[in-house]
């Protein structure tokens, strides 16, 4: 399969006023052409910082990218100029930021927003062109009357209404890759499962990638090919997603499933829950961060043991496809 994205060994710092913290510890996946990609995990586990990577789009002057490689199509986005990724950004890779409200410009209509697009990216097409084609993409997400929606401000539509806005615009362009950041958070399930079939559509129309960013297991299993687990900063698990959900090897990956409410269950059962959070960036061990959260019968020692405190375990692929942390804890 021809691979359209390739992240290698990505890790990424912030400079604080305690010193540099670590946010993503040797990240890797690839994203084929057509695939869709789930990276899933709890909030803090480095999977916006590595969205935000691939764009170039760090905080500076505190962000800092410390080693790996991010290649696009086989280049290496970090070592492509500022005027270059101007030109990717938008044209060959589109972004859904998490908050709608947020990455629009409350003072700006929307066409004039969705216009900017096509001014930066297309040269020589004029102000009505940019205009009539904003309509147009509207239009093909499903935006009713957007002669009428063009003209108007993202404080006046709806919350499902303003996340189509932003997808109109991450796809203006027609990008190899779009990058979804919690596109359904904050919306009721009914608008999610609206945005989520949109997206669908919109991969099958256009044959691009996608790499889905959530917590929602219900939402990998509804439109991704294969997911990637964080943890703590660090890869736990990948691999196909059938593969993933029916014979999944990492504790946290089956702590996450198990968390998922079931219908058929008694009435009125208490939900599973993964005990304790994430560690802070400053606080994170060398050896397998998910220890202190296992209920292992083995942790207590492990917890004391020479390898947990300095040994960082490595991914194994234990079938084709499918790779997990090779440690004493998570080895099942």
């Amino acid at each position: 399969m021809d691979t359209l994205l390739e992240v290698d060994g990505l890790s990424v710092g912030f400079d604080t006023d305690d010193g540099r913290v670590e946010a993503v510890d040797r990240v890797g996946f690839s994203v084929a052409r057509g695939e869709t990609v789930g990276i899933v995990g709890e909030s803090g586990c480095g999977k916006s910082v590595t969205a935000l990577s691939i764009m170039r789009l760090l905080p500076q002057p505190m962000g800092k990218v410390l080693g790996g490689r991010i290649l696009f199509k086989g280049r290496d986005l970090l070592e492509a100029s500022a005027e270059e990724m101007h030109s990717i950004r938008g044209n060959e890779i589109g972004m859904v930021f998490q908050e709608p409200m947020t990455a629009l410009n409350p003072v700006q209509r929307i066409g004039n927003q969705l216009s900017e697009c096509f001014l930066l990216h297309y040269l020589g097409i004029t102000k009505k062109e940019a205009w009539n084609r904003s309509i147009e993409a509207l239009k093909r997400v499903g935006i009713p009357s957007p002669e009428i929606r063009v003209s108007e401000y993202p404080h006046q539509l709806s919350g499902g209404m303003r996340q189509r806005v932003v997808i109109a615009i991450a796809l203006a362009c027609d990008p190899d890759l779009l990058i979804c950041d919690e596109p359904t958070t904050a919306l009721d399930v009914t608008v999610q499962a609206q945005i989520l079939d949109l997206i669908k559509s919109l991969q099958a129309e256009l044959g691009m990638s996608v790499i889905m960013i959530t917590h929602d297991m219900g939402v990998i299993a509804e439109i991704c090919d294969s997911m990637v687990v964080m943890y703590a900063c660090r890869v736990a698990e990948r691999g196909p997603i059938k593969t993933l959900f029916a014979n999944p090897k990492h504790r946290y990956t089956r702590g996450l499933l198990d968390s998922i409410p079931v219908l058929d269950s008694p009435h009125k059962q208490k939900l599973n829950t993964i005990d304790g959070t994430v560690p802070g960036l400053s606080e994170m061990p060398v050896g397998a961060r998910f220890a202190a959260r296992s209920t292992h019968c083995d942790v207590s020692s492990y917890l004391n043991s020479k390898e947990y405190q300095t040994v960082r375990p490595n991914l194994i692929e234990i079938e084709p496809g499918h790779w997990v942390e090779d440690c004493e804890v998570v080895r099942v």
